[in-house]
C-alpha cells in the first residue's frame, strides 16, 4: 500500500482499466450502487459496457475528460464522466451529453421505450456552491417538489470537497471519495481497503496496471500531457492581455504557431512511436494502436519512421 498514493486514479488509462472492463465490473457496480444509494434488492447486479464515444470531435477538452458508458441490470443507461479541469459551462455540457444519451429511439419506436439515463460527473475541482461533495439533480416542480420523471438524473461528485475522517465513520460513497481523493495515509488506505472489498480490488488492479510497461508508459505520458496542458493554460492566461493588444500582428503569428504546433505534434508522435518500438519492442502497428493514431494517418507515420 505504501506506493499507492503515487497513482492518480482519475488518469483516463488507469480509470478505464479499473472501471471500464468486463472482468472488473464488480468494482464498477459497487461504485455505482454507492452513488445511487442502491441497497438490497434494489442493487444493480450487472452492467454491459458499450464503447460509444459521445463526443466524436476529439478536441483539447478530451485531454481532461473521459466517458465510460454502460447499460445496467435495471435497463438504465449510465454515463460516467471524469472531468479533471473546469472548462466552464459544465452544467450546460452535462445536460448536452445527457440529452444525446437519452435520444435512443429509432424511427417508429414509442416514447415508452426511452431508457432512464443517468450521468455521473466525477469532478477534480469544485463547481457547485454547496459544501457537501455529492449532489443529484432531476426534474422537479419548484413549488411542490414533485418529481416529473426519474428518466433524468445528474450526479456531481466534487472530489476536492471530500474531508478526511475516520474510515469507520465513512459511509459507502465517502469511502469511494476517499479512494479517488488520494488524501489517506498508508494506514488509512489499508483500513479503507479492508472495509470495502471492491476498493481493495481497485487498489490491486492499480498494481496490475503498473506492472505492464505499455500501460505504465501510457499513464505517464497522459500525466505529463495534463501537466503541460495546465501549464500552458496558465501561461496563456498570463499573456492573454498582452497578445490582445497586438491582435493585428498576432493573426499572422497565430497562423505560424498553428503550423508549428502541427509539425511539433507530428515530431513528438514519431518520437513516441520510435520509443515504443525500440524500448518496448512493439511492432509499428501495435505502437500506433497504443497512441490511438487514426487509420487514415498511419501510412504517413509509417513513411516517417
Amino acid at each position: 500500500m505504501t506506493s499507492r498514493q503515487r497513482y492518480n486514479p482519475l488518469n483516463d488509462y488507469l480509470f478505464k482499466f479499473i472501471f471500464g472492463k468486463e472482468e472488473r465490473k464488480r468494482i464498477t457496480l459497487s461504485f455505482l450502487n454507492a452513488i445511487l444509494g442502491r441497497e438490497g434488492q434494489d442493487e444493480l447486479t450487472d452492467i454491459t459496457f458499450v464503447d460509444r464515444e459521445l463526443d466524436p470531435d476529439f478536441d483539447e477538452g478530451k485531454l481532461s475528460r473521459l466517458d465510460i458508458y454502460g447499460i445496467v441490470s435495471d435497463g438504465s443507461q449510465i454515463n460516467i464522466e471524469v472531468q479533471l479541469m473546469n472548462h466552464h459551462n459544465m452544467q450546460k455540457r452535462t445536460l448536452y451529453y445527457w440529452a444525446r444519451m437519452y435520444q435512443t429511439l429509432h424511427k417508429g419506436e414509442e416514447y415508452q421505450n426511452l431508457r432512464r439515463s443517468i450521468t455521473i460527473n466525477l469532478l477534480n475541482f469544485k463547481l457547485l456552491p454547496q459544501e457537501s461533495p455529492h449532489h443529484m439533480y432531476g426534474l422537479y416542480d419548484i413549488t411542490s417538489g414533485h418529481r416529473l420523471t426519474d428518466d433524468l438524473e445528474l450526479h456531481f461528485l466534487e472530489i476536492p470537497k471530500f474531508e478526511v475522517k475516520s474510515v469507520k465513520e465513512m459511509k459507502r460513497l465517502e469511502k469511494w471519495l476517499a479512494y479517488f481523493s488520494n488524501k489517506l495515509n498508508e494506514k488509512e488506505t489499508e483500513e479503507l481497503a479492508m472495509s470495502e472489498a471492491a476498493i481493495n480490488e481497485a487498489i490491486q488492479a492499480e498494481h496490475v496496471f503498473m506492472q505492464s510497461e505499455v500501460e505504465r508508459w501510457q499513464y505517464e505520458q497522459r500525466e505529463k500531457a495534463l501537466r503541460d496542458y495546465i501549464s500552458g493554460m496558465r501561461h496563456a492566461r498570463r499573456t492573454g492581455l498582452a497578445e490582445g493588444r497586438a491582435e493585428g500582428r498576432a493573426l499572422g503569428r497565430a497562423e505560424g504557431r498553428a503550423e508549428g504546433r502541427a509539425e511539433g505534434v507530428e515530431q513528438t508522435t514519431v518520437q513516441n512511436l520510435r520509443h515504443l518500438m525500440n524500448d518496448l519492442s512493439l511492432s509499428p502497428e501495435r505502437a500506433m494502436d497504443v497512441l490511438h493514431i487514426p487509420t487514415e494517418e498511419r501510412g504517413r507515420y509509417l513513411s516517417l519512421l
